[in-house]
């Protein structure tokens, strides 16, 4: 999908001002998400999640709207598009405090960056830095 650039006064909600940029993940348009084309058996699951695309531009809205907290965090949650929800948990279980060693939470890093999530691994490298001072890093067997 070639760059958009949207703005906040014109374009959101998007699902309302731009349903025509938003797709599922298997590439179907958001108006074809229907009732009839769910009984027709049109729609999938998968045709249900969100994708890597429109939360890229739910953070360019945020980002507009001056609020870059919200637009980091659709950032980082577009990364997670391609993770599997329970790799996602067990990652999220990893980053509480004392669960992990800082090897494991280093090779969460390297494997968030293998999988196109550089701002995650970044993430993850910063609560490897801040448990190690609060001395929150489990111990290796």
């Amino acid at each position: 999908m070639s760059e958009t650039t949207l703005r906040p006064e014109s374009d959101y909600p998007l699902s309302v001002r731009r349903p025509e940029l938003l797709r599922t993940p298997r590439g179907l348009p958001l108006d074809d998400l229907t009732l009839s084309s769910v009984v027709d058996g049109d729609v999938t699951p998968e045709d249900l999640r969100i994708t890597r695309e429109t939360l890229r531009m739910q953070a360019q809205i945020a980002e507009g709207m001056h609020r870059p907290q919200a637009a980091a965090n659709l950032r980082r949650a577009a990364e997670l598009t391609s993770v599997s929800d329970e790799r996602v948990l067990e990652m999220y279980n990893a980053l509480r405090p004392n669960a992990s060693t800082r090897e494991e939470l280093e090779a969460l890093a390297d494997e968030l960056e293998a999988l196109d999530a550089p701002e995650c691994a970044t993430v993850v490298r910063e609560a490897v830095d801040v448990y190690s001072r609060r001395n929150l890093l489990a111990e290796a067997d």
